[in-house]
């Protein structure tokens, strides 16, 4: 047995280690061995929720940095590019205020085109990526050939069915057609509009082609604004045969504003006294084929065009129709096809929403590969267009309104450079708010017509995520390269 007197020495000397603990690490003394204890358990939701606010915050200071320092980049390159000076000039210097500037918002941002590629393309170059896009095509083909199996072992037959596909673009020759007129009348109406008012003569003379080239465009619009609806009503066009003429519809009176707004200040300019060059027929036939909606008279070019780039785009394309078909065929149409016939039910709703979702899924997919991806940069590759960011990470969006200005870049630039722009121009530079929320306006408006065109009926989903859920989330509105 260990002596009474070392027992108490070794008592005595973790008592004072104790009472020296608290002055040494920063500790309070409490008499009551209990109370630290007590203390931990009130201060622990405390701290807990302390630091997930700290997070909250470190997050959002990211954020902000990331976008700020992004824009800085992203003018500093437009700057390089447009001072990029001739071979027989010298570099010239950085102004000092340069930075200053560029942290100073401005009405007169313009979007500069330079030589990328889609972003899914660069991604498509690195080994581990690839193996995700090979692993997403594996499953889609067990997918389909799990059903074929299905319907095989219940059917005794392949329901390799097609009724669909052949629904959805029946009556394509009539909407085509119709598509030529519109066609022609956004190549000459615009143009020669254009031309009435840059052509050089009397003031009574000039007031009268003003006039004329109003009344040429009032026409060009109700062409594109008329002729499309009366068709697809009065024929009954099915919803593939709709599309292509709706998207038509919008994306020409898009591109024969944005034509009409670049040159048409130019061209008062120039009456006024100061020269300006009227643009080259040919470069407007350029742009209503390329893919943007910003005009310009030149754009940056590809050196030669890979023509297998085009037909796997192309062929890619198609396969994502074919496979929209067969999933709309076997996993929506079941469950909505006897919906009409049957009471409304909360039930009902909440069960068919839930066996649209996957479904729903794929096809935003589907669509944005096809459209965003494929489609566009197939055109883009035959006309050697150099700038090919047609979309943004939108799949690594953490807000509504990041989703909205990453998901379809191509129709931003021309919100932000026709709508927000212009509308803090007459706001005079304030209310950045109401500029914005009228880009959402717009959007949702636009988007809530073409859905209505196409189905026939109108459900406002589209005013809801855009303009209520859209046009509430914070954030800057100006994304990509301007200057």
């Amino acid at each position: 047995m260990e002596p009474r007197a070392a027992q108490l020495r070794r008592r005595e000397g973790l008592g004072g280690e104790q009472e020296d603990r608290p002055s040494r690490e920063g500790e309070p003394h409490f008499g009551n061995a209990e109370c630290p204890g007590n203390n931990e358990t009130h201060r622990g939701p405390d701290l807990l929720q302390w630091t997930r606010h700290m997070q909250a915050v470190k997050t959002q200071l990211l954020e902000q940095a990331q976008g700020q320092l992004t824009e800085l980049l992203d003018q500093a390159m437009c700057e390089a590019i447009q001072a990029y000076p001739p071979q027989d000039r010298p570099v010239p210097s950085i102004p000092p205020d340069s930075l200053r500037k560029t942290r100073e918002p401005s009405l007169g941002k313009r979007k500069v085109f330079i030589n990328r590629k889609s972003l899914l393309d660069e991604l498509m170059e690195v080994q581990h990526f690839r193996t995700i896009y090979h692993m997403f095509i594996a499953g889609l083909c067990v997918f389909i050939i799990s059903t074929l199996a299905i319907d095989f072992i219940d059917e005794g037959r392949l329901m390799l069915e097609f009724d669909l596909l052949i629904f959805s673009f029946g009556q394509l020759p009539l909407a085509l057609v119709t598509w030529v007129p519109m066609f022609l009348s956004t190549l000459l109406v615009p143009y020669q509009a254009l031309r009435l008012w840059a052509r050089p003569q009397s003031r009574v003379a000039w007031t009268l082609g003003v006039g004329l080239g109003f009344m040429l465009l009032a026409g060009h619009t109700a062409v594109l604004s008329i002729l499309p609806v009366h068709v697809a009503v009065e024929y009954q066009l099915p919803p593939a045969s709709r599309c292509v003429l709706v998207f038509e519809q919008v994306r020409l009176l898009m591109k024969s504003y944005s034509f009409l707004r670049e040159i048409v200040p130019g061209t008062l300019r120039a009456r006024g006294g100061e020269g300006i060059r009227a643009p080259s027929f040919s470069s407007y036939l350029y742009f209503l084929f390329c893919p943007t909606l910003i005009y310009r008279e030149t754009y940056p070019r590809t050196p030669n065009v890979r023509w297998n780039y085009v037909a796997k785009n192309f062929a890619q394309a198609l396969g994502c129709v074919l496979y929209a078909c067969f999933i709309l065929g076997r996993l929506c149409v079941p469950v909505f096809a006897n919906m009409s016939r049957e009471p409304f039910s909360t039930r009902a709703l909440v069960l068919s929403i839930m066996h649209a979702t996957l479904p729903g899924i794929f096809m935003l997919l589907l669509i944005f590969f096809a459209f965003l991806h494929c489609w566009l940069n197939a055109f883009a590759e035959m006309l050697r267009f150099g700038d090919r960011m047609f979309y943004r990470d939108w799949w690594n969006s953490t807000s509504f309104s990041n989703y909205y200005r990453t998901w379809n870049v191509v129709v931003h630039d021309w919100l932000y450079s026709y709508v927000y722009q212009d509308g803090l121009w007459l706001l005079g530079g304030r209310a950045r708010g109401a500029a914005m929320l009228g880009v959402f306006l717009v959007s949702a408006v636009v988007h809530e017509y073409i859905f209505c065109f196409v189905l026939g009926f109108f459900y406002p989903v589209m005013l809801l995520l855009f303009l209520v859920i859209g046009g509430r989330q914070p954030g800057r509105l100006d994304t990509g390269i301007w200057s």
